[in-house]
């Protein structure tokens, strides 16, 4: 009995001791050379919100709201895209939202679901057209 409540004891006692440790904070993947990446990708490659933005508006509202709201929004953006890059190409080695170099991409008083919200937010990296280059390629073919 004795023996048992001293065993007991002891594995309370080494429980307090242990600690959780996030291996990879939330945070982790946002780095200065990531915020340089994304500087440099938004200012080269920022224009192609223009002809998103027509194919989006003219897939939403038609083929004249494409080519007239669509334009309008897509230079818009554009150029938010371009102010944003130049902004974190000077500031890519300060951590400069909420202590982090994660993007600053939200609308005034929402909360950053940018992914969720492409209507309106900026995604991270500009658009690419024509292809989805996010996905791994295989050799085995699905019908």
């Amino acid at each position: 009995m004795k023996k048992l409540l001293v065993i007991a004891t002891a594995s309370v006692a080494m429980s307090g001791l242990v600690v959780a440790d996030i291996h990879a904070p939330p945070g982790s993947t946002y780095t200065s050379s990531r915020k340089l990446g994304r500087a440099i990708s938004n200012i080269l490659y920022g224009f192609m919100e223009i002809p998103e933005q027509i194919v989006r508006k003219d897939e939403q509202y038609g083929r004249k709201a494409g080519w007239t709201y669509g334009a309008v929004d897509g230079t818009s953006r554009a150029m938010r895209r371009l102010g944003y890059g130049f902004y974190e190409l000077f500031t890519f080695t300060c951590p400069t939202y909420r202590g982090t170099f994660k993007q600053p991409y939200e609308r005034c008083g929402e909360d950053n679901r940018i992914q969720m919200n492409v209507h309106d937010g900026l995604s991270e990296f500009p658009p690419e057209l024509g292809f989805d280059g996010g996905w791994d390629h295989s050799r085995d073919q699905k019908y």
